[in-house]
């Protein structure tokens, strides 16, 4: 297999000459993609795919000052082998076409080393399917639909958050036992949303639960009312949300309106900080899971909140949440694997990442988490939180209940994952 070295200019010229005669694209999936650099000094580029506009615009930019901060630091520790890092960043839009289109560019026109980030699994899994085509390797930071490690993993992607199942195992059984057996199911109508209701009802039913109805939601609802009244008809003793966005916020207050935040009880799969931060301390209802909280008793925890403080003290946001917290840890590990490795070669890259432990104290969880080798989902902890009853402050919203380990709530969804392999992954290094 050749591996040898072309410049620039003369990749991009005999790209230009063969597109111009034979009508080939100027950019293709080829088993090499290499841009070296003339010199030492060059940037490692990364590309910030994190929506700016769309459904999850906020939390979009949450996690963006997370893997911001990441390299802040990185740079202002010197860099990365030595060289600056830069990001690049483009706006999905919440849209798979958007980050379709974002994916190609970052990757053919910006030369990006690594891609990074996306909250909708739509969207995530169509750039990773671009990112997969070059051999481009992709953190999902924030994507919590089961088949972003299940039947749409790649093995140039790796998924950060917890997924909808391991949300519905740490919730289910808890929820049955305190509340009821009787459940009312609500869910957006799109990848997330469907996946993540499959995984509800499968775990509940599995704990004894009763599934007395289940109700899509059309992404982009701003009148919730007969679906609330269908709710308080039927009287369940629990519904269980797969809603998030802008269309949770909606949802919240609605809800709220009717007098429906008590009873029934309210299980949301996971509760996203930048869906409920400034809504006041009592806008969190229900039972809901989450991987991070700004007053875990934890050691880092109180440094991280206050680094996070001074580098964005003008933001909306006055405090990181879980979505920040994802988009932070992500970065950081894969600047350190690249590190450890010496290279930006993908695939000792992935190499380095599969099966790698991280511990506790480091990410600021209760227990070690892993990179699971087979589906390259973050095996992590789940906290299940309501909301608090006696806030500290203004933003102390949650009150932790639990936390789970990453075996006890493991979920299935890898069982479906088949990696490409090793030599079906173009190699992918841009120098």
């Amino acid at each position: 297999m050749s591996r040898n070295r072309v410049s620039r200019r003369s990749f991009l010229q005999t790209s230009l000459l063969a597109g111009s005669a034979g009508g080939a694209a100027l950019f293709g999936p080829w088993q090499h993609n290499r841009v070296y650099a003339a010199a030492s000094d060059k940037p490692i580029r990364i590309g910030l795919t994190h929506d700016a506009s769309g459904q999850f615009a906020n939390s979009g930019q949450a996690e963006k000052r997370g893997t911001e901060m990441a390299v802040a630091e990185f740079n202002e520790a010197g860099g990365l082998l030595g060289r600056k890092i830069e990001t690049v960043w483009m706006d999905t839009e919440t849209n798979p076409q958007t980050g379709t289109r974002v994916a190609e560019r970052m990757i053919t026109r910006e030369n990006v080393h690594f891609l990074v980030g996306a909250i909708q699994s739509g969207t995530a899994n169509a750039i990773s399917q671009v990112a997969q085509k070059y051999g481009c390797i992709y953190f999902n930071t924030n994507s919590s639909s089961p088949t972003e490690s299940g039947k749409n993993c790649h093995r140039v992607k790796f998924v950060w958050d917890g997924n909808g199942e391991n949300f519905s195992k740490a919730a289910a059984r808890n929820a049955i036992n305190s509340f009821g057996k009787n459940w009312f199911l609500i869910y957006n109508d799109y990848v997330w949303g469907q996946n993540t209701n499959a995984a509800t009802k499968a775990v509940a039913t599995e704990y004894g639960a009763t599934v007395m109805e289940e109700v899509p939601i059309p992404v982009g609802t701003r009148d919730w009312s007969s679906v609330l009244l269908r709710i308080q008809q039927a009287n369940p003793d629990v519904v269980a949300a797969a809603v998030g966005g802008d269309d949770f916020k909606v949802m919240r207050q609605q809800v709220r309106d009717m007098k429906l935040d008590r009873k029934p009880a309210w299980i949301n799969n996971q509760q996203d900080w930048p869906d409920v931060y400034g809504l006041g301390t009592d806008a969190a209802f229900g039972v809901f899971g989450t991987t991070w909280y700004h007053y875990l008793d934890l050691p880092g925890v109180a440094d991280f909140v206050k680094r996070y403080k001074e580098r964005y003290p003008t933001t909306r946001i006055d405090v990181p949440g879980n979505v920040t917290y994802n988009g932070y840890v992500a970065m950081r590990e894969l600047l350190r694997v690249v590190q450890e490795v010496g290279s930006t070669d993908n695939i000792k890259v992935i190499k380095a990442l599969e099966g790698r432990v991280m511990k506790a104290a480091d990410r600021m969880q209760h227990h070690d988490a892993v990179i699971d080798a087979d589906s390259h989902q973050v095996q992590q902890t789940i906290y299940l939180a309501q909301g608090n009853p006696k806030p500290r402050d203004d933003s102390d919203y949650f009150e932790i209940l639990s936390s789970s380990d990453p075996e006890s709530i493991r979920s299935a969804a890898g069982k479906e994952c088949k990696l490409e392999s090793y030599a079906d992954t173009p190699n992918y290094d841009q120098g």
